[in-house]
């Protein structure tokens, strides 16, 4: 008996310290809500691009307009905004929950491991964008994007591993197959967010 409860006792030590290592307060359903702002991000993008008429398919042109390169940046602009404040207010409310702090050396920690690669993937996209290679952009986006999610993922849930390793695959094909951007980063940012967020929401928040 002994045993077992010394057993179980050092079960609960385990807990507490993967717990305080961990940034846990990212909201499974903050991951459905930012995947369904990417579906209608690339709905956007794609009328915006192809207009209604057109049949889904490859891309046999690329963007050149001054205009609806604008637009499209915003669009991205808007969303990125809009994911950003999803994620931090119901990261805070599940925190409050919980009775923890969202701002600790955990979550600082998290925040630089994935501001390296963001900001890379953010320079490289404006390169990208001043030489007209906007064909690549989407595949770099996906690519430095799921860097970002597994360097960060050694401070909070295995789950965002597994979620960067897919994207950076997506990331890879889109940018071996061009002319389906819209098509990879509708699956990358929003299909796969949608099914990670309902997966940490079930695992986690139930």
């Amino acid at each position: 008996m002994k045993d077992n409860h010394l057993i179980e006792e050092l079960g609960n030590i385990r807990k507490l310290m993967e717990k305080s290592s961990k940034f846990v307060s990212i909201s499974g359903l903050s991951g459905v809500l930012v995947g369904i702002y990417a579906l209608i991000g690339a709905a956007y993008g794609y009328i915006t691009v192809y207009g209604f008429k057109s049949q889904f398919g490859y891309r046999d042109f690329y963007v050149t307009d001054e205009a609806v390169i604008v637009k499209l940046v915003i669009a991205a602009i808007v969303v990125l905004f809009a994911a950003l404040l999803t994620g931090y207010v119901m990261a805070q409310r599940k925190a409050k929950i919980n009775k923890q702090s969202i701002w600790n050396i955990t979550s600082k920690n998290l925040l630089f491991a994935v501001a390296v690669p963001l900001l890379a993937g953010g320079i490289v996209s404006i390169v990208l964008i001043n030489r007209g290679a906007y064909s690549m952009i989407a595949s770099m986006l996906l690519i430095f994007y799921g860097l970002a999610l597994t360097s960060g993922s050694v401070y909070t849930f295995k789950e965002v591993r597994y979620l960067g390793i897919l994207e950076v695959i997506l990331g890879i094909f889109a940018l071996a197959i061009p002319g389906y951007g819209v098509w990879f980063w509708t699956i990358g940012f929003g299909v796969l967010h949608i099914i990670y967020g309902l997966i940490v929401h079930y695992k986690y928040e139930k």
